[in-house]
């Protein structure tokens, strides 16, 4: 999705002189830290020298929103790694030998230099994919599921207990 996509609807509106101004084509990944930087929080997107509009921080999430497909059928996995260890193919890979398909990979800077690469996996439960990602030696830090097995399993037991003990 690029700074075009993002544009706020500006009827009525006068659009301040002195924005900074991005292309029209920059990909919003870009586009992002810019707004940021931006005094007014908004920035100017032109092409070819032609005014197209305005982008915001209301515009800009709603473009971030749209390129983020809602899914319930999906969990979200966290995975801490060195930047060394950091491989992108590799991750897919350790989601994939779990017969599990990658819908979404988002890689930041964490603390301590580290890399924090959250993952987004088309299953209700996760415990699989993670403990796949753990034996290719990293470090899963959260895991968000629909269903997680490990807990239902667990509370499935604290029941059976219960009953045991009303006896």
């Amino acid at each position: 999705m690029t700074a075009k996509e993002a544009i706020s609807p500006v009827m009525g509106k006068e659009i301040p002189a002195a924005l900074p101004r991005v292309a029209g084509d920059m990909p919003l990944l870009e586009v992002l830290p810019r707004l940021l930087d931006s005094p007014t929080r908004q920035l100017e997107v032109e092409q070819e020298g032609s005014r197209l509009g305005v982008i915001d921080q209301t515009s800009m999430l709603e473009a971030m929103g749209r390129m983020i497909a809602a899914r319930d059928d999906s969990s979200v996995i966290t995975v801490e790694c060195t930047p060394v260890d950091y491989s992108a193919s590799r991750l897919a890979h350790a989601v994939e030998d779990s017969d599990v398909h990658l819908v979404d990979l988002l890689s930041t800077p964490g603390h301590d230099g580290k890399v924090v690469v959250t993952l987004r996996v088309r299953c209700e439960d996760p415990s699989s994919t993670v403990g796949s990602l753990e034996r290719y030696g990293y470090q899963v830090t959260a895991a968000h599921g629909v269903r997680n097995s490990v807990e239902e399993t667990a509370w499935a037991r604290l029941l059976e207990l219960k009953a045991m003990i009303d006896v």
